[in-house]
Order: structure tokens, then C-alpha cells, then sequence
């Protein structure tokens, strides 16, 4: 990888050293998952790359990785294989996650749900997380730990997601607690194990554990910016996604608490999904001039400024600046 190529997330890794260690690295990663999955009944193997070979931005292995980088032992075994727990585990959740919305695709293929069937999905997502297991069963009992305890924040930011916001309970607040839950938690863990097993000191362990959780929430917040204020020329999404499947994002939800806005026609679009293209544009223009998306992008400040405060407690290097850069990155990427 040379300094002009992009990683997954879309930043750039600006060290030309950095960033060809952290493709090898990748590589390394994408070889483990393979090997991982096969199995002589091959029906489980065909469900398993299904989403393996789709592609996707590997972003949690790229955490894992850059984390590994301060400590003497960088893209060891051991951080390669954690790098593959952390992906494997990601793709067990998005297998499911696609059944619960009833997905049609997934990383521009048909999701597996609807090539085969809910099924097949769910127990092909129980494969990768079995799979998971037998790795992360080779770190020790404290890598053990630390993911049965990520993956019981996954499953509980998907229930209180399923559920929603109690009654009393504000909104805002248990939104925030999702994405913490379901995207922060197991980007924390990528950074953990990427730190722990490369030698990193605790306290820089702990740093870079926090890191990951802000930064993994601050990129959701980042795509629900993005889905309302950006072009697709921009973007390359088609905007407002979110408000045909009728999820309400923070924006929408800041815009749905100033007083009285549940009696306008903001209010009303927002009530549920929007089929009609007309009203999906007409709501998307009545966000991008509410305090909603002011309101959001201020709140991405906040998280990326957490973020960086944890990076003074780094030695300065390559993979620092990455980091630095990345938080710079996920707010700009929304603007």
C-alpha cells in the first residue's frame, strides 16, 4: 500500500512504512478467516464466505492492527489471529442483523437471508461465532473474557435498539447507549486485543481501549450525518436510508425534541418509514435547515475530541498520527 491509497474506513495512513505493514498485516487476517471457516460440509463454508469474500472495509482488524503498533511486538501471531476473532465475530453479528431487518443486501450482494433463507443465515452467523470462539480459545482465558463480555454488549445493544427508549426515558440518551453497545463496543475490543498482545503498558492498553469505543460510536453518528446532509455524488450512499426503513438517527431525534416539533410536518414524515420519494426528499430538506443536524454534528465534535484526549497518553509514532488522523477524518467525512 502506497501513502495515496486509502485504508477501509477511507483515511489515509500518510506513513508509507505504516501503511504497507498494515496491509500485510490485513492479508494475514483475510488468509486466517478463510482457513477458519472451511469444513468438509460444504454447504457451511459456501453460507460463510458468502460475506467474507463480499469485501467490507475491515475495519476492526485495521484497529487491531494500528493498536498492535505500540508495542514491541507488532503483527504478532497473536494480534493476527485476535484481529481475525474481532472480523469474524463482526460478520457472525451482521448475518443476523440482516434477518432482523428483513435485508435484502448486504456489502452490494444479496444478503444471505434472502439467497437462501432466515434460517440458514442464522446458523451461519452461529458458525462464524463458534469458529470466533475456537480462536479467541487460543489467546487465553482473559481474551475469553474480554469477548464474552463484548459480545454480551452486542446482543444487549440490539435488545434495547429492539426495544426502544422506556417510557421516561430519553431518547437522546438511550440512542446514544445503542451505538456505544453495537458499534463502540466491539471496535474497543479490536483496539484491546490489538494493544494487549503486542506488549503495550495497561494504562496505554486502557487508552487505546477507550479510543475505540468513542471513535466507533463517532462513526455511526458520522453515517447519520451523512445520510441526510450528503449528495450521493459525495457520499456514494443514496440518502435518506434511514428514513425509508423508519429508523430514527440522532439528527432526527434532536429534531424531534425541540418543542412542539412533533405537531409539524417534520414531526409527521418522522412518525414512521417513508415509502414515497417525494416525502423522503421533502423530510431531508426540512432536516439539513433543522437544529437536528447542527445539533449532531456538534455532538461528532464532542466524541472526536474524547477521542484525541486519549491519544495523549500514546508515544508519539506513525500509528498515533493514524489515529489523530482518523478522528480528524470522521468529522470531516460528514461536513
Amino acid at each position: 500500500m502506497t501513502s495515496s491509497e486509502r485504508a477501509g474506513t477511507g483515511f489515509e495512513l500518510v506513513d508509507p512504512v505504516l501503511a504497507e505493514v498494515v496491509q500485510g498485516g490485513l492479508g494475514d487476517v483475510e488468509r486466517l478467516v478463510h482457513e477458519s471457516v472451511q469444513s468438509e460440509f460444504h454447504p457451511v463454508m459456501e453460507t460463510s464466505l458468502h460475506l467474507v469474500d463480499a469485501g467490507g472495509k475491515r475495519i476492526r482488524p485495521l484497529f487491531t492492527l494500528l493498536a498492535s503498533q505500540f508495542g514491541d511486538r507488532p503483527g504478532s501471531p497473536e494480534v493476527v489471529k485476535a484481529a481475525a476473532v474481532v472480523e469474524m465475530t463482526h460478520l457472525a453479528t451482521l448475518y443476523h442483523d440482516d434477518v432482523m431487518d428483513e435485508a435484502t443486501m448486504r456489502r452490494g450482494a444479496e444478503s444471505a437471508n434472502a439467497k437462501w433463507d432466515n434460517s440458514i443465515a442464522i446458523l451461519t452467523g452461529d458458525y462464524l461465532f463458534a469458529q470466533a470462539s475456537l480462536l479467541v480459545a487460543d489467546l487465553g482465558v482473559e481474551a475469553v473474557r474480554i469477548m464474552a463480555r463484548t459480545f454480551s454488549e452486542l446482543v444487549t445493544g440490539q435488545m434495547r435498539e429492539t426495544l426502544g427508549p422506556r417510557e421516561g426515558e430519553d431518547p437522546v440518551e438511550h440512542y446514544l447507549k445503542v451505538i456505544d453497545e453495537k458499534t463502540g463496543s466491539l471496535i474497543a475490543t479490536a483496539a484491546r486485543y490489538g494493544a494487549m498482545f503486542s506488549g503495550v503498558p495497561a494504562e496505554q492498553v486502557e487508552s487505546l481501549h477507550r479510543y475505540g469505543d468513542v471513535i466507533g460510536a463517532a462513526f455511526q453518528i458520522s453515517d447519520d450525518v451523512i445520510d441526510i446532509a450528503s449528495p450521493p455524488e459525495e457520499s456514494g450512499k443514496t440518502p435518506g436510508t434511514d428514513l425509508r426503513e423508519g429508523v430514527k438517527t440522532l439528527p432526527m431525534l434532536y429534531a424531534l425534541a425541540e418543542p412542539g416539533a412533533e405537531s409539524t410536518r417534520l414531526g409527521s414524515l418522522l412518525s414512521g418509514p417513508i415509502t414515497e420519494d417525494a416525502e423522503v426528499d421533502e423530510a431531508l430538506g426540512l432536516l439539513r435547515t433543522s437544529s437536528g443536524l447542527e445539533r449532531a454534528r456538534k455532538t461528532l465534535d464532542t466524541y472526536a475530541d474524547r477521542a484525541r484526549a486519549e491519544l495523549v497518553n500514546l508515544p508519539e509514532c506513525p500509528a498515533r498520527e493514524a489515529l489523530e488522523t482518523l478522528a480528524d477524518y470522521v468529522v470531516a467525512r460528514s461536513n
